[in-house]
């Protein structure tokens, strides 16, 4: 993605949820210059993360939200 030019910013980690080997990251940055959520999930092994799956989503414009609780209000 660098070499296309595409940047993956982190601004604000929400919250760090751990349970046995894994861990939970719900983040706030942009991808490609748009706001963006990013939830990390890391599954740990002898200290080391083991493996990794994430899921990343546009965050719309606040004029377009259905309420006003935000994406990361818990």
């Amino acid at each position: 993605m660098a070499e296309q030019g595409i940047k993956m910013e982190y601004f604000t980690i929400h919250k760090i949820l751990g349970c046995g080997n894994f861990v939970l990251a719900v983040s706030e940055g942009a991808f490609a210059g748009k706001p963006t959520s990013y939830y990390d999930l890391f599954r740990v092994e002898n200290g080391k993360i083991a493996e990794h799956w994430d899921v990343m989503e546009t965050i719309a414009p606040e004029s377009e939200w259905k309420h006003q609780n935000g994406k990361f209000n818990f």
